[in-house]
This record gives structure tokens, C-alpha cells and sequence, in this order.
């Protein structure tokens, strides 16, 4: 349907198909593409295999991603569990944590992610967004955070990633962005539908219990499987923000 019948070099296809269908052009196509001429179901693909299409990819999917040489983390587990009620404890005591390390450089920050919703099925690791001045002035917050016990492990043009460095448990992500971008709002425009429309949140834990029994090896293809529930879902919200008309939260510091 994309006018797309030569796949001798998978790359360039799923390339050109990322520019026929935008987002909905997903890593696992990409998978797919590189499996299917070898008669192989693209999770027979070896992990090495997967790895490289990945960092082939990232730059396509997040332009301007670098990863943090000297950052990995090593074989993570990777789980979906049943809501925990103690998760909202868990994101006070992060919140307080990174306030105290960024004082006025934290403009807004959020419990975002799986973890941040009642009653849905997550990873047991609480996300934290938190929205800065300008996410590229990397001084302003990576140095404080690395104080707080964090690591930057990833980059791209409008968002920071860090994590716990390895040896300590993976129980935190800390995402970073500019106020006011699009990265803040999708994902508190997400956050907030899923928490007020139950059908839509059950149909994301379907999607995350479906995604991890095929992916509990590879969290990017994890993350990509989701991704036409994810924007269904995100498709919906906007329609809801204008009709409920909808805003960001406060900021938590100064304009």
C-alpha cells in the first residue's frame, strides 16, 4: 500500500516506509523486514542482530539520539506486573529527591508513564518527567541529578534520558524536556486520558502484557510493539483535550 516491493535492502525499505506512514512505522517493522526474506518470524532474529537494526533506527525514530558510552546497564530484567498502590509513595520520595537536587530548574515536574495510573499494569520502575528551561543546557541539571544518584544514559534533540548506573536497581527513569514542547505535553496528554478513561487503559495493559511475552528480551522492541496502541490512544486524547478542554498542570517553580 505504501508503493514499496523492493526489500532487498531492508533498511532502505523500512526508511521509505517510515516516510509513507510516519510513526506508525514501527522498529518491529523493521525487524520484520530484515526476518522475512530468511523464512524467520522477526523474533528469531539473535539478539546481536536486533541490537545493531536498533542503533541503526534510534536516530530515525528520535533524531539527534546518542547513547552515553560507558552508561550500560547490562541485562535488565524486563517485567509487566500487576498495579502496585505503593507506586504513588515511591514517585513522592523521587519527586522530593530531585527537588531538593534542582531547585528553580525544575519548572514542572510529573509522575508520568504506566506507574502513574491506577490500576494499570506497569514495569516496576516510576518514571519522572520533569520539564526544565531548555533541555540542550545540560548543566543546569545533569550535574545535579548525577548528585542525586543518576547517570545521563541517553540523548536526542528534545529529551534526556538517566538512569540508576549499574549494580543499583533499575526503579527509576528520569526523563527530561523543555517546558511547554511536545514531548512534555504528549506524554501528560496520555497520562491524563488513560486515568480518566478505563477502557482505554485496559486496552494499553493488553498491549503491554502482549508486547512483553514476545519481547522479554529487548526492551526497544518492547517499547515499538505498543506503539499503534500507544497512538490510537493518543488520537482519542486529543479529541477529548479540546472537547474537556484540557491543560498542563501547574508549574512547580518559578515562570
Amino acid at each position: 500500500m505504501a508503493g514499496i516491493d523492493d526489500i532487498t535492502d531492508p533498511l532502505a525499505a523500512w526508511l521509505r516506509l517510515r516516510a509513507a506512514e510516519g510513526r506508525r512505522t514501527t522498529g518491529v517493522d523493521l525487524y520484520e523486514l530484515v526476518a522475512a526474506p530468511r523464512g524467520l518470524a522477526a523474533r528469531d532474529l539473535s539478539k546481536a542482530e536486533r541490537r545493531s537494526l536498533a542503533l541503526s533506527a534510534m536516530p530515525v525514530l528520535f533524531p539527534g539520539f546518542s547513547l552515553i558510552s560507558g552508561t550500560q546497564r547490562g541485562e535488565d530484567p524486563l517485567e509487566v506486573v500487576d498495579y502496585d498502590p505503593d507506586w504513588p509513595r515511591q514517585y513522592a520520595r523521587w519527586q522530593e529527591l530531585f527537588a531538593r537536587a534542582l531547585g528553580p530548574a525544575a519548572l514542572r515536574m510529573e509522575h508520568v508513564g504506566s506507574s502513574a495510573v491506577a490500576g494499570l499494569a506497569a514495569k516496576p520502575v516510576i518514571d519522572v518527567q520533569i520539564s526544565v528551561a531548555d533541555v540542550t543546557d545540560e548543566t543546569s541539571y545533569v550535574p545535579q541529578l548525577e548528585g542525586a544518584g543518576l547517570q545521563l544514559r541517553a540523548t536526542d534533540d528534545v529529551h534526556r534520558l538517566l538512569l540508576p548506573p549499574a549494580g543499583r536497581p533499575r526503579n527509576v527513569h528520569v526523563h527530561i524536556c523543555t517546558v511547554g514542547g511536545t514531548w512534555e505535553r504528549e506524554h501528560l496528554l496520555f497520562r491524563d486520558y488513560v486515568r480518566a478513561h478505563p477502557a482505554a487503559r485496559d486496552d494499553y495493559a493488553r498491549a503491554k502484557r502482549d508486547a512483553v511475552r514476545t519481547w522479554a528480551d529487548d526492551r526497544w522492541a518492547y517499547t515499538e510493539a505498543k506503539t499503534g496502541v500507544i497512538l490510537g490512544i493518543l488520537d482519542a486524547a486529543g479529541q477529548w483535550a479540546t472537547a474537556a478542554h484540557w491543560s498542563l498542570p501547574p508549574l512547580t517553580a518559578g515562570d
